[in-house]
C-alpha cells in the first residue's frame, strides 16, 4: 500500500457572500464575496495532505476554467489528483449566504455533474488499483447513494476501514443502505437527526441512537457545543475551548474530520484523534477559508495545547 488515504467524493467551487450588517429578508444586504475551490471531501484532502499524509483524490470536474482551479488547488496542497473530467460540463459550485457572524442563512448546491460518478467507474483499472493501494479510504454524500454503497463494498471486501463527511441533513441520506459499512461517519446534530430519525435530549445520546440506525462509529458535532465521539461500544464527549472570533464556518466540519482521521492514522485512540480534530476545526473557523492554506503538523500541535482531554461516557 502506497498511500495513507484515498478520497472520493466532493471537489468544487465555493461562493461565499458575507452580510456586513444585520441581515435583513427579502431586501438587498451589503456585504463581501469570496470564491475558492472547496467540497467535503476536498476540503479534508487537503488539510491531510499539508498534514504529510500521501493522499490520493478522484473526483468528478467539468472541462472548463473552474475545474482547472480546481486541479490547480489540489496540486498545490500536494494531492495526487486523478479526476474524471467531462469535457462538455460545468464543474460543480456551492453558494451560500454568510450572516455577520459567520454562520449560514441560505446555502445553493449546483451538484448534477456528481450523478455521473456511478458504480461502473470503481471497474475502471486505475480506480481498482487506487483501492488497493490505499490504506484507507475517505468519501463524502455528494456522490450518488448507489455509488456509496459500492465504495463500502470495495472497502469491505479488500479490509480497508471507510470514512464519511455527510456533508447535509439533505444527502447524509445517501449513506442509508451502506452505513453498516462505515467505519466513522462525521455528522452534525441536524445530519445526525435524519440518519437516527430521532432527536438527541443531550449529545451524550448520540452514540445509542446512531449504533441502533446501524452505525458503529461517527462523530457528531453540536456548533460550539460538545463534540461526541465513539467506536463500537466506546464514547468520548469534549467540550471545545471558547475562540475570540469566527472568521467562517465554511470546512470546519471537514476540517474535524481530517483532524480525527489524522490521529488515528498516528495511531491514536478515537478519544485521543477527537482532540486533533476539535484543534483543526478550531484553526479552521478562525480562517477566512475553507482549510488552513498554511497548516503543518506544527501549527497543529501548538492549536492541540488549547484543547481539554475528552471524558468517556
Amino acid at each position: 500500500m502506497t498511500m495513507d488515504i484515498l478520497v472520493l467524493g466532493g471537489a468544487h467551487i465555493d461562493r461565499r457572500g458575507r452580510i456586513s450588517g444585520e441581515t435583513v429578508p427579502g431586501a438587498s444586504n451589503p456585504g463581501t464575496w469570496i470564491e475558492e475551490p472547496g467540497g467535503g471531501a476536498f476540503n479534508a484532502a487537503r488539510a491531510l495532505s499539508r498534514l504529510g499524509l500521501d493522499i490520493a483524490m478522484i473526483t468528478p470536474r467539468g472541462g472548463d476554467g473552474l475545474g482547472e482551479r480546481v486541479g490547480e488547488a489540489a496540486r498545490d496542497a500536494g494531492i495526487d489528483d486523478r479526476p474524471f473530467t467531462f469535457l462538455d460540463r460545468a464543474t460543480p459550485s456551492y453558494t451560500a449566504i454568510l450572516e455577520r457572524d459567520g454562520n449560514l442563512v441560505i446555502g445553493f448546491a449546483d451538484m448534477e455533474l456528481y450523478r455521473l460518478f456511478t458504480p461502473r467507474r470503481l471497474q475502471i483499472k486505475a480506480v481498482r488499483a487506487a483501492f488497493e493501494d490505499a490504506k484507507s479510504v475517505l468519501v463524502d454524500a455528494n456522490l450518488p447513494a448507489e455509488t456509496l454503497a459500492a465504495i463500502a463494498a470495495r472497502a469491505r471486501q479488500l479490509n480497508r476501514p471507510l470514512a464519511a463527511i455527510a456533508i447535509s441533513p439533505a444527502k447524509v441520506g445517501h449513506y442509508a443502505s451502506c452505513l453498516e459499512g462505515l467505519d466513522y461517519l462525521f455528522l452534525n446534530r441536524a445530519e445526525a437527526a435524519v440518519v437516527a430519525a430521532a432527536e438527541a435530549d443531550h449529545p451524550s445520546k448520540w452514540p445509542d441512537l446512531l449504533r441502533k440506525a446501524g452505525l458503529k462509529g461517527g462523530v457528531v458535532t453540536h456548533g460550539a457545543g460538545p463534540v461526541v465521539a465513539f467506536a463500537g461500544m466506546e464514547a468520548w464527549i469534549l467540550q471545545p475551548p471558547p475562540l475570540a472570533a469566527i472568521a467562517d464556518v465554511t470546512g470546519a466540519g471537514d476540517s474535524l474530520a481530517a483532524g480525527v482521521l489524522f490521529g488515528l492514522s498516528r495511531r491514536q485512540d478515537l478519544g485521543q484523534a477527537l482532540r486533533h480534530g476539535v484543534a483543526l476545526a478550531g484553526l479552521t473557523l478562525l480562517s477566512p477559508h475553507a482549510t488552513v492554506e498554511n497548516l503543518d503538523a506544527d501549527m497543529l500541535a501548538t492549536a492541540l495545547r488549547q484543547v481539554p482531554q475528552p471524558s468517556r461516557l
